[in-house]
């Protein structure tokens, strides 16, 4: 299990954070927790120079994997709403980057009224990624490396 370094490490200044020296600092970290598959999915986004949340969204029922393409696409739509152009975006989910770069949410979860408002925000996600040119890096974090994503949940069994 990798050990997480110490809060900040003496040599980091662009951050509150104990992140490893790989990683940007000039970034937000986004991930999603779902209790079952399906199940209450929600997703976040944290600023790894301030530690601060950016977003929050949910509880809804969905998937974990449908929450990881949500948190990027919509972080993605934030930076460029926001006019944010010097940082990147950390996700540790390899389908969900995969999924933004094809420009679609490739879930089989079934459409029905439970889910009907959650298949409306994912059509507006692959709306969103074809009718624009995100320019933002996405770049995959390595737990095996670095330890939890700062912006899990914390809530694994």
């Amino acid at each position: 299990m990798p050990t997480s370094p110490v809060n900040p490490p003496d040599y980091r200044n662009d951050t509150v954070l104990p992140l490893p020296l790989e990683v940007k600092a000039a970034a937000w970290a986004v991930d999603a927790a779902c209790s079952g598959n399906p199940g209450p999915m929600e997703y976040q986004c944290i600023d790894l120079a301030t530690g601060q949340q950016v977003f929050h969204y949910g509880p809804v029922h969905g998937t974990n994997n449908i929450g990881e393409f949500l948190a990027i696409v919509h972080a993605l739509a934030l930076m460029e709403q926001r006019g944010i152009t010097d940082k990147v975006i950390y996700s540790d989910s390899y389908n969900a980057i995969l999924w933004v770069k094809k420009k679609q949410c490739k879930t089989k979860l079934e459409h029905n009224a439970k889910t009907e408002q959650l298949h409306q925000v994912i059509a507006r996600a692959e709306q969103w990624l074809r009718t624009h040119t995100a320019k933002t890096p996405i770049i995959k974090w390595e737990t095996k490396k670095w330890g939890e994503i700062p912006a899990d949940f914390g809530n694994k069994r």
